[in-house]
């Protein structure tokens, strides 16, 4: 699994960004072969300096369905809105996921102990 990831710079204006927020998500969430997205607002930082003020992902099968995403009408329109809500003031990557379920992060402990 691959995710596009947008981290986000604290807004000048936090009104006008959560005003566009909703447009942002409309358009995110039709983008073709999306899987889920997540986001997360953050609340401290707790150890370096860090500016930003929101984390978004979106998950996808493969790195190719990622750019095929971000060329379509839907990908397009979320990256004129996301330039508008943000000024550009954000970072995008995209990442190979990974992710274990607590099942095996268990059995695993079980082992070692």
């Amino acid at each position: 699994m691959h995710k596009l990831i947008i981290l986000v710079e604290t807004p000048e204006d936090l009104n006008a960004f959560d005003e566009l927020w909703p447009q942002f998500l409309h358009h995110a969430e039709r983008m073709p072969g999306l899987n889920r997205e997540s986001t997360s607002r953050i609340d401290s930082v707790l150890f370096g300096n860090s500016s930003y003020y929101l984390i978004h992902e979106l998950f996808f099968d493969s790195l190719q369905a990622i750019r095929a995403a971000m060329r379509s009408d839907s990908g397009q329109s979320t990256g004129e809105v996301l330039q508008r809500m943000t000024a550009g003031r954000m970072v995008i990557m995209t990442a190979d996921h990974k992710e274990d379920n607590m099942e095996n992060i268990l059995k695993y402990k079980a082992d070692t102990d």
